[in-house]
């Protein structure tokens, strides 16, 4: 509704208010036509370097300017205090371990083009490039021989059939872990691998490749959640959650349940938990769920900053048992849209803060938890209560309409959150371990559109959580799938060995057995 000047007050304190909060309105508004041409037509990394590429074009540092110091997973060159990171690449050395095949050519004559006699070899030139082998599709054929007594004419003897994961299918184990792992590992939609399966003329379709998933997955369950208790039994987990669309029948769409991801990993300061991590399909997303699925977890839980999370830590049941670690790559991001949508020189002044915090942490990984603590007290510590302090001062003075008061009041609300790390050295500031482990969930459904029903949706977060546990371990997620399997359905594990196939206990053994040999 316009305003006529009739309307108008003659108090110039009500007045000056008036203009205070339209001019934040409209800087909301502003941010969020500018947010959404960002989403439409422009960039949504956040890195540091693109956040401030135009103001480094420009070179208003002068000539001794360096680009700003990278946060999270950014990698700024040209910072300062920071060593390049050397690609890694196999130039000049291609594995060991791959089989070696030899192709010999010969000259096309080995007589002398002189004296025409017979030349004899003095050297030769070894080059070598990786080659691959196209898959091979084959039928396995289990013959078991009948042997009789031909003295008594009775006895016959015959050798068991072997036990196989799909009684009475036309599918091996191995081409059963083969699709699984192309499926959650790879994010190949089972619809590709139909027709995949269908170029080497075998007409299989998705609903039978459906039951297969689900009948590894039924095989797999105890390991599955053998190996989420054992994350649970560490005193750090990551948690993060995305949404999973799954099929309602009579609806005519779907409806939304959740994937939430359980990560672990200590690589950073060489600690015991290994890096893991395993999905949990529900329903909903709220307290009762993440409760449920933490009932028996104790210590630091490093989060972003949804509300079930705060519930959950401040709940009569939970009080002491689950204390909150927030992430600031969540706050930090916040401030970078921020300076996307209005271009504000403090929103930049908070990215470049923050990024000399994750400077310190990248000189820092990998040192021992006290030698990380004792890194942040001293140097860490300072530039977070500066932070605070910039943040309280210009709070006070923007209007509570605007995009930069929201990114200030979610930072300083989780503040004893966000700084958690600066007394445990065991701590990471942010949750970029889940995050990471996340995104082949968010893939998969992007490709598939949408889980068949919440059986597809639990089969999904097994078969995923073991596949994704082995990469993070630099393990062929199809061989050990392959290799766990086997085992379970030969009954060469059995339950009460199941820890043994725990993906970095099952890598273990092999390097052990490797060495050994």
């Amino acid at each position: 509704m316009p305003f006529r000047p009739e309307d108008l007050s003659r108090d110039p304190a009500v007045l000056t208010e008036m203009a205070l909060a339209l001019q934040g309105e409209n800087d909301a508004l502003r941010a969020e036509i500018s947010m959404l041409k960002t989403l439409i037509f422009g960039t949504r990394s956040e890195r540091a370097v693109v956040i401030c590429a135009e103001q480094l074009a420009l070179g208003l540092g002068g000539e001794d300017a360096v680009a700003p110091t990278a946060a999270n997973d950014d990698t700024a060159p040209g910072t300062a205090g920071r060593k390049r990171t050397k690609a890694r690449r196999n130039i000049g050395a291609l594995p060991a371990h791959l089989p070696r095949h030899e192709q010999v050519i010969e000259p096309s004559s080995t007589l002398c083009p002189c004296c025409t006699a017979q030349m004899r070899r003095i050297g030769e030139d070894v080059a070598e490039a990786l080659d691959r082998v196209p898959a091979l599709l084959r039928v396995l054929r289990i013959i078991r021989p009948k042997y009789a007594c031909r003295a008594c004419e009775e006895a016959v003897v015959q050798a068991k059939a072997p036990a196989r994961l799909i009684e009475g299918g036309m599918v091996t184990t191995a081409l059963v872990a083969h699709i699984a792992a192309a499926k959650y590992a790879w994010q190949s939609t089972l619809y590709r691998q139909s027709q995949i399966l269908a170029g080497w003329g075998l007409e299989v379709d998705r609903q039978t490749l459906s039951r297969w998933m689900k009948s590894a997955a039924q095989m797999a369950k105890g390991l599955y959640e053998l190996q989420l208790k054992t994350m649970h039994g560490f005193e750090r987990l990551f948690c993060d959650e995305t949404p999973m669309p799954v099929l309602d029948p009579g609806r005519g769409r779907t409806r939304t349940c959740q994937f939430w991801a359980h990560a672990t990993d200590d690589r950073p300061w060489k600690g015991p938990a290994p890096p893991a991590v395993a999905y949990v399909f529900a329903g909903g997303r709220g307290k009762k769920e993440i409760a449920g699925q933490l009932a028996g977890f104790e210590g630091v839980l490093q989060v972003d900053g949804y509300a079930a999370y705060t519930s959950l830590a401040g709940g009569a049941k939970s009080s002491g048992k689950v204390r909150l670690a927030y992430c600031l790559v969540h706050a930090r991001r916040n401030f970078v849209k921020v300076h996307k949508t209005t271009n504000s020189p403090f929103a930049r002044e908070v990215i470049e803060r923050i990024g000399a915090v994750y400077a310190i942490e990248e000189r820092i990984r990998g040192l021992s938890a006290d030698r990380r603590r004792a890194v942040r007290q001293a140097e860490t510590k300072p530039l977070m209560e500066a932070l605070k302090a910039r943040l309280e001062a210009v709070k006070d003075g923007i209007s509570r309409q605007s995009t930069l008061i929201k990114a200030i009041d979610y930072t300083l609300e989780r503040w004893d959150g966000l700084t958690a790390f600066l007394n445990d050295g065991r701590l990471e500031p942010d949750t970029n371990a889940v995050e990471r482990s996340i995104r082949p969930i968010a893939i998969g459904k992007k490709n598939s559109l949408f889980s068949g029903d919440e059986g597809g949706g639990e089969t999904w977060a097994i078969l995923a959580s073991l596949l994704n546990s082995a990469k993070l371990n630099g393990v062929d997620p199809e061989v050990y799938l392959t290799d766990v399997l086997e085992r379970m359905v030969s009954g060469a594990t059995t339950n009460d060995q199941l820890h043994e196939l725990l993906v970095w206990n099952w890598k273990a053994a092999r390097e052990a057995k490797r060495a050994a040999a």
